[in-house]
């Protein structure tokens, strides 16, 4: 029985979390004037509230699902700190979760000598590549990125707007998007475990299983604050904050890595950002300019873009320790993707009604199905692009996919772009030039110095 005191000890503390988690949200329920004889869920009792403090319940609910993951999770991890459960418990089932969860390996190692092999493990990977390799590279992540995405939201606004039929010939609409993260997350997952088993990595994976969560958690909190501030802000001001995403991504980066970067890189910056807006105000039609922008779709929109930097940033400094695949960070992220929506779906309720939905109205599932692909290849495309050329590349590039998905608008549906977006757009390309220019200057001069340098005889 005592060599079965520590895995009881962690069942013990999902089922308490998971307990006094579902108590609150009772308890919340009960006080929004939910009745269990009404059969109505959470999700339907908070969307039937008062549309300035509706985001802001919402938001606690979410975190109420999340915190199934995380309360747990945390008293695990500081009891396996504490008794040292790791070095001296069984090798049971739940000792390799934990054990790949903590440390990353399937049986104990110090944490100190993970960190080290990671650094060793990620030089062996070639790093050197011609400017025409590097060409190619850009261009390949750079048309794939477009591709996807732009596939992508066509196939979202068709899903959240379009009313489906059932059998019986009734209409009805889709409403919960967080459903379709849950969708998209969980087909990604599959599709990057199932490629890993086909051709695994060339390298062993190092990373704790728990790192992947940060990531996980702020993709996740960015696009839910996008969504929500739509419902708060006008269209122009919506495009502006995702135009200067790449400035508070240089931040962060700053901030998380230490990293430098040249005048240069910041010149440019404040340049694409500045082209976009132009573009983008050009670009957009006086009845989506129309509304009025509130402090709390500010708030949002800021932490929209707080936490998207976060997570380029945090993909970008797991890469850089731990030398993982593309492949192995897509699975990682996703698996804890797949793992906190679905605690919240089933938190609120609504996992039960978005099911019921999809086998009532088979054209949503066909739609979802190809929507989840479009998203799974896309995230292959993002990881490939941070691992190869880093959060701030990425950032450019889905800064030009939104240009480049007005402009694809304005050729289907006769839109007309001002002579201010067409200015705009020359801003973009002229400081998209610049930066390759400088970058290859500063590159070539490295090149002489390092050529340059006295050799030292041995």
């Amino acid at each position: 029985m005592g060599n079965r005191a520590p895995e009881l000890v962690i069942c013990s503390f999902v089922i308490v979390s998971l307990l006094v988690i579902h108590f609150f949200s009772d308890l919340l329920r009960i006080s929004l004037g939910g009745n269990y004889l009404l059969d109505m869920t959470l999700s339907q009792l908070v969307e039937a509230q008062s549309k300035d403090y509706a985001w802001l319940l919402k938001l606690l609910v979410n975190c109420f699902g999340y915190s199934c993951v995380f309360v747990p999770g945390y008293l695990i991890y500081k009891y396996v700190q504490r008794t040292n459960y790791l070095e001296r418990g069984n090798k049971t089932f739940l000792h390799t979760a934990v054990n790949m969860c903590i440390t990353g390996n399937s049986s104990y190692e110090p944490v100190d000598v993970i960190h080290i092999g990671s650094g060793t493990a990620e030089r062996d990977r070639p790093t050197k590549r011609t400017s025409s390799q590097e060409a190619v590279q850009l261009f390949w992540c750079f048309g794939g990125l477009m591709v996807s995405y732009l596939t992508w939201g066509v196939l979202q606004e068709k899903v959240m707007t379009q009313h489906y039929y059932n059998f019986a010939g009734e209409s009805a609409k889709f409403k919960d998007s967080q459903f379709l993260v849950f969708a998209n997350r969980l087909l990604a997952f599959f599709v990057a475990l199932v490629y890993l088993q086909w051709q695994p990595a060339p390298t062993r994976h190092r990373a704790p299983l728990y790192k992947y969560s940060f990531a996980s958690f702020s993709n996740i909190m960015s696009a839910w604050f996008q969504y929500e501030a739509l419902k708060f802000v006008n269209f122009p001001t919506q495009v502006l904050a995702k135009s200067c995403k790449i400035i508070p991504v240089m931040l962060m980066g700053k901030i998380m890595s230490k990293a430098k970067y040249e005048s240069y890189e910041y010149f440019t910056a404040l340049l694409i950002s500045l082209g976009m807006i132009f573009f983008m105000s050009g670009s957009s039609e006086n009845s989506k300019a129309s509304g009025v922008t509130t402090i709390t779709g500010i708030f949002l929109l800021s932490m929209y873009m707080v936490f998207d930097s976060f997570t380029a940033n945090w993909q970008g400094s797991l890469f850089k320790s731990y030398g993982m695949s593309s492949l192995q960070m897509m699975c990682g992220v996703n698996l804890f993707s797949s793992i906190f929506t679905g605690a919240s779906l089933s938190m609120q309720g609504g996992f039960m009604d978005s099911l019921a939905f999809a086998t009532e109205h088979p054209k949503f599932v066909f739609d979802m199905v190809i929507l989840s692909i479009c998203s799974a290849v896309g995230q292959l495309f993002i990881y490939h692009t941070i691992d190869v050329f880093g959060p701030v590349v990425f950032t450019i590039i889905m800064t030009l996919r939104q240009a480049a998905a007005i402009m694809l608008s304005c050729f289907i549906y006769q839109h007309s772009i001002s002579v201010l977006g067409i200015f705009g757009v020359l801003i973009v390309f002229v400081a998209i030039f610049l930066r390759v220019y400088c970058n290859q200057r500063l590159r070539a001069k490295r090149k002489r110095a390092e050529a340059n340098k006295p050799k030292i005889a041995v």
